[in-house]
């Protein structure tokens, strides 16, 4: 037997198998023995070295080894729970954040569009003020779009168009015409537009020589039908466009000598004959009071002078009832005739 020393030390010594024990009168005991297998714990006690043997059987060893197993599996499980209750929580939070960030955000998108419908009513109550300052049509969305308080699609569509409208019209110049002519009463953008489109002003100033209709042909002194107007004015005058065209026709034609036919839209044309030459070309586009030629006396003419003529779907019709404005060469509009 080996020396131990020390107190309560413990000496393992795994004996793996007692196969055998001797003595002469145990052999039932040996064959029984013979038959378990199983392991002795040696303890060591008190300062002497004695030994103490402890059998252990085998059965109790895979007993152990199999509740470590479930005790390894158990705590396996515990741990991939722990690890999937961490990644529900961080997706909690990350949730948490992003409902945070869009109730920011959509406060202050409230808050932008508390803004811009107090700009609109802004925008709503100037176009109302301004369409009243000129005598024109009070349009009910304008005016309940002064309150900021609910501000409905249809209302901020309708402040928008009259505002650009306003702004359309003033720089065509439709506005000048709209109020020179004295529209102002009642009325709406799109009568100035009309007016503005319609060729009433003077072409150039001077004395009507020839009226419209029914009259004697200064050539051979039979009647015959005068289809325009004759303005008397200076060899050389300049001729402005009555109202916004595009220049149709630029050229000599027959009678007329060097004419000039603007088209208006909606049916709309004016002719200029007997021109000296031309301050246009085909195809451009003029604005309300440009030079487009100069009186002359080209073609079948008793002198210098503009025939004027104002046709509807090639029709034409009486000028005087268009004549309103003469062309103020200061730089502005004056009331005609």
């Amino acid at each position: 037997m080996p020396e131990v020393s020390g107190n309560g030390q413990l000496i393992l010594l795994a004996l793996e198998s007692v196969r055998a024990v001797t003595g002469p009168g145990n052999r039932n005991f040996r064959e029984e023995i013979l038959r378990k297998r199983f392991y002795i714990l040696f303890v060591a006690r008190g300062k002497d070295g004695q030994l103490r043997k402890i059998p252990i059987p085998v059965h109790y060893a895979y007993v152990f080894v199999a509740g470590a197993l479930i005790g390894v599996l158990g705590l396996t499980g515990i741990a991939r729970s722990y690890m999937r209750m961490l990644l529900k929580t961080s997706q909690y939070n990350e949730l948490r954040a992003e409902k945070d960030d869009l109730k920011t955000r959509y406060t202050k998108l409230e808050q932008v569009a508390k803004e811009r419908d107090i700009q609109i009513a802004s925008l709503g109550s100037l176009a109302s003020e301004v369409s009243s300052l000129y005598g024109l049509k009070s349009d009910p969305d304008l005016v309940s779009a002064a309150s900021p308080d609910k501000v409905e699609d249809g209302q901020v569509s309708s402040s928008m168009n009259r505002l650009y409208t306003l702004k359309d019209t003033a720089l065509s110049g439709a506005t000048t015409a709209g109020l020179t002519l004295g529209l102002t009463r009642n009325l709406t953008t799109a009568d100035w537009v009309r007016a503005n489109s319609a060729p009433n002003l003077w072409p150039v100033e001077g004395p009507v020589t020839g009226s419209f209709g029914e009259r004697i042909d200064p050539f051979n002194g039979e009647g015959a039908f005068h289809s325009g107007i004759d303005i008397g004015a200076l060899y050389g005058q300049p001729i402005v466009a009555p109202a916004e065209a595009v220049v149709q026709f630029a050229d000599f034609m027959g009678g007329y000598g060097r004419a000039i036919v603007l088209d208006h839209g909606h049916g709309v044309t004016t002719r200029y004959g007997h021109l000296k030459s031309f301050a246009v070309f085909p195809g451009q586009h003029v604005h309300r009071g440009d030079t487009i030629g100069y009186v002359g006396d080209s073609g079948r003419s008793t002198g210098p002078h503009l025939h004027y003529e104002v046709r509807i779907n090639d029709v034409p019709v009486n000028p005087h009832k268009y004549l309103r404005v003469t062309y103020a060469h200061v730089g502005g509009f004056a009331a005609g005739s």
